[in-house]
């Protein structure tokens, strides 16, 4: 997991939320503190965390989140110490990701 340094302000208030923003690829996972004005929204800290120019082809709109697996939109009302989870697109469904568990599973008759 990548932890980039420190935690990255957006604005300086005395209401100031701290939470997380990640992201997993296969090959690694990026994980940023950041601190957010209260009242902000998992969008916000999307935009604050500077994720979408560390990873490239990701787009605030179209981003499916969730906070500790649990699903939200971006227009969710983050809390101290919430943890927003950007999810990338299934490779395979649920369905076909069983048949193919099953098949490799199944002894090969000749």
């Amino acid at each position: 997991m990548r932890l980039l340094d420190g935690p990255s302000r957006c604005t300086v208030s005395a209401d100031l939320l701290e939470v997380e923003v990640v992201y997993a690829r296969p090959e690694e996972q990026v994980l940023i503190q950041v601190s957010v004005p209260a009242g902000s929204t998992a969008r916000d800290a999307i935009v604050c965390s500077n994720i979408l120019s560390d990873v490239p082809g990701l787009d605030v709109e179209t981003l499916a989140v969730g906070i500790f697996a649990r699903r939200v939109t971006l227009d969710y009302i983050l809390k101290a110490g919430d943890r927003v989870e950007i999810y990338r697109p299934l490779t395979m469904s649920p369905v076909e990701a069983r048949r193919w568990r099953a098949k490799l599973k199944t002894p090969q008759l000749d």
